[in-house]
């Protein structure tokens, strides 16, 4: 066993070989979970490392349960709570209710989607294929247990390490959903800096920033959307006040366009702007990108802000 502290919610990282005993963990508290979100869920799906046999893993064990309407979460946190969780909200993700408890040794985190959120086949992908791919399954458990040595007090920088190979894995297992989040890793964050350096500043002739203060704002929203496991499209967004936002800027890489990718984009962002309370979408878009909005829905509407465009058309839409 590789192991550092034993609070599997703090920073360390522990690893240990696999125990028999996992999906039985998993059963007991999954049910739980089944009986405090009620009717709202369909289903839960054990994932992550523990859901995978003869795999070394730190002794947390993961989960998903799959519900019809993940606002209605929001309303059994309470009952959740009372289960000894910690509530994270969407910890980073748009569209998921992640919740966190440890045991002494051993903790659960739960995932919770909407029926139909490609993360699920995402997850359960990997780890199909993981059970049936000893080769792959022995790789990561020699990554992970090399990180684990590296970053024995990191628990961010050990998941790091991981994310090439879970591209990979991604890959392999056949996984194309569009999934959209906020950026955060290196090869996000590069992505991101990339798309709108080159779709949106280039032509204009602005210099891009890629230490602007809006990057780490509390109020700004950085996204990237996945096809599969490639980045094909970014977006910024800005919450003005308690009921509106900006969409600052949106752009979809070179060869991607005019796929959709950057519509379904908009459709994700004002679904994720309107659970978040704001009922307004508000823009200053370029001329050439003036039908694309309005094709959307969006009309002329006021917006005193300031704008690095010289030539541009103030659009908004009621979510």
């Amino acid at each position: 066993m590789i192991k550092t502290e034993n609070n599997p919610s703090s920073k360390s990282v522990l690893i240990s070989p696999y125990a028999p005993h996992w999906p039985q963990m998993f059963e007991k508290e999954s049910s739980l979970i089944k009986q405090a979100l009620g009717k709202n869920c369909i289903s839960i799906h054990h994932i992550g490392s523990t859901s995978i046999p003869n795999l070394a893993a730190k002794p947390i064990i993961d989960m998903v349960p799959v519900v019809l309407d993940i606002k209605r979460v929001d309303t059994v946190t309470k009952k959740i709570e009372a289960l000894g969780y910690t509530a994270q909200g969407e910890y980073g993700m748009p569209f998921r209710r992640y919740f966190q408890k440890g045991t002494g040794v051993e903790g659960y985190h739960v995932h919770i989607f909407e029926d139909g959120n490609p993360e699920i086949d995402r997850h359960l992908r990997f780890r199909d294929w993981m059970r049936i791919h000893k080769d792959d399954r022995e790789a990561y458990e020699a990554l992970k247990k090399n990180l684990a040595r590296q970053f024995p007090n990191d628990r961010m920088a050990y998941c790091f390490g991981k994310v090439s190979f879970i591209e990979g894995i991604t890959k392999k297992s056949g996984f194309d959903g569009c999934r959209i989040l906020i950026a955060l890793t290196e090869q996000e964050w590069e992505a991101y800096h990339r798309i709108r350096e080159k779709q949106i500043f280039e032509p204009i002739s602005v210099p891009y920033d890629r230490h602007h203060p809006s990057l780490s704002q509390k109020n700004h929203f950085h996204f990237v959307l996945y096809k599969g496991s490639t980045i094909v499209s970014v977006a910024h967004i800005e919450f003005l006040n308690r009921t509106e936002a900006a969409l600052r800027s949106l752009a979809t890489d070179e060869s991607y366009k005019k796929q959709g990718y950057g519509s379904h984009m908009v459709k994700l962002l004002e679904k994720w702007i309107k659970h978040q309370g704001r009922s307004f979408l508000k823009m200053h878009a370029r001329l050439s990108s003036e039908n694309f909005y309005r094709r959307l829905g969006y009309i002329e509407m006021p917006f005193e802000d300031p704008c690095i465009q010289k030539e541009y058309v103030n659009l908004g839409k009621v979510l």
